[in-house]
């Protein structure tokens, strides 16, 4: 895969009711969907829980790289991810958030955890979220 196209993720719709969506990142390919709820059929993850998957995702690698390097004797990493509305600084409006619950799983020290928490924060999906990002749309002409 070219560099170009590296990071390029493809999403169309699937036809699989109002919302569902195909997604094709290189050779994966998933569904997307809304929840019933919000009139979709639920036939694959929300906008939001491929963020969090994505944040999860990078937390839990960010960690097994780090350990790996340090030769620290971590097993298993469980990362959960909540999306949770706050209130802003202002007092009055609300802002997202993303919490990560972390299971940490082997003979690490009290040290050695706490290091790996912060390292966390580390990871590129979670420094992209909380600098936040530039986002463009541009229409662009039909493939042949």
């Amino acid at each position: 895969m070219s560099e170009e196209n590296r990071h390029a993720v493809r999403v169309a719709e699937s036809g699989n009711g109002r919302y569902g969506q195909i997604v094709t990142i290189g050779h994966h390919v998933f569904g997307a969907d809304e929840p019933e709820a919000m009139g979709g059929l639920d036939s694959g993850p929300d906008p939001f829980e491929l963020v969090m998957a994505g944040l999860g995702a990078c937390t839990a690698m960010t960690l097994r790289m780090y350990a790996a390097r340090k030769q620290w004797p971590l097993e298993h990493i469980d990362v959960t991810v909540r999306q949770l509305k706050v209130v802003a600084a202002d007092g009055k409006t609300q802002r997202d958030k993303f919490e990560r619950r972390i299971v940490l799983k082997g003979a690490l020290d009290a040290e050695q955890r706490a290091r790996l928490i912060q390292v966390a924060d580390a990871c590129p999906v979670s420094k992209m979220l909380q600098a936040g990002a530039e986002v463009t749309a541009a229409e662009v002409p039909e493939a042949p």
